[in-house]
């Protein structure tokens, strides 16, 4: 009697950095060099922010990227961390909260019709703050700080806001390019807030960059308005591919060079036998 072979899912891609670029470096990498087009699923936790908390990256990475974006007629990274939090809108708003979300919904029109292909569902930050029902007249964001910062002891699971909207989103097209992001979660820790965001896929080429930049500057609003640093984003894909581009894209040199010399080890350091001496001599003086 012949037995049933037994499939077993592959286990998550975990990827741990303290530098944004170099996070997404290693995911495009281990796509170009692996087998396939996806990973399924991936689990990328990004630390390293600084006081104000900005996340660590690498301007060749950055560059490349915005050029290879601009050569293919894409969002270049800044743009699409727009969609899922505002950071010029916040800086014009010089730290009032309610100034940046009167100023978003005056603009959101705007934003939306600049695109309407790709806009025409909405933008992630607009479903955060008008989700079109629920406390604070659809503001999620002010819904979880008013409740944080009014008491002592609030359940954490009120601390989270959803995108993905059944009543809108549960359509029978063939592809809808809105919304990924499901849900992002804040956990106030002893370090300092801890975002987590899901998404169901994510592009890697297009959108992956800008995704996590964008949800950490949204983190890091979350956090100031907390009032704690900015300690870790976790982002949670149930599949990550790359499409839109090919593999073997002569285009993609410039990027892939930047990446691999970024996550190249440090060069070894060979000290000569007359180094060693006068630092022995030195020493012994």
């Amino acid at each position: 009697m012949s037995k049933a072979k037994i499939l077993v899912a592959p286990p998550p891609l975990m990827i741990v950095d303290t530098n944004l670029s170099r996070a997404w470096a290693r995911l495009l990498l281990q796509i170009l060099d692996g087998a396939g087009t996806e990973v399924a699923p991936l689990t990328l936790s990004l630390s390293g922010f600084d006081e104000n908390g900005v996340a660590s990256e690498n301007p060749a990475v950055r560059h490349a990227l915005d050029r290879l974006l601009k050569r293919k007629n894409r969002l270049v990274v800044d743009d699409v961390a727009f969609t899922i939090f505002p950071q010029r809108l916040w800086e014009m708003s010089r730290g009032d909260r309610a100034r940046l979300f009167t100023l978003y919904r005056a603009t959101f029109p705007r934003w939306q019709a600049m695109n309407r292909k790709a806009n025409g569902r909405g933008l992630y930050f607009e479903r955060m703050v008008m989700y079109g029902r629920g406390p604070c007249n659809g503001n999620q964001l002010e819904w979880i700080l008013s409740q944080y910062n009014s008491r002592t002891g609030v359940r954490r699971s009120m601390l989270q806001a959803t995108t993905f909207d059944p009543e809108r989103d549960h359509v029978a097209s063939a592809q809808l390019g809105f919304p990924c992001l499901q849900q992002v979660s804040f956990e106030p820790t002893p370090a300092g807030l801890v975002t987590n965001a899901f998404y169901a896929t994510q592009q890697i080429f297009d959108k992956a960059y800008g995704n996590y930049l964008g949800l950490a500057q949204l983190g890091a609003f979350i956090a100031r308005e907390m009032g704690m640093p900015l300690a870790r984003l976790n982002v949670m894909v149930g599949v990550a591919k790359l499409e839109r581009i090919r593999k073997t894209d002569a285009d993609f040199a410039p990027l892939v060079t930047a990446a691999r010399a970024l996550l190249a080890p440090p060069p070894v350091t060979v000290q000569s036998n007359s180094a060693k001496s006068a630092f022995s001599a030195s020493v012994a003086s």
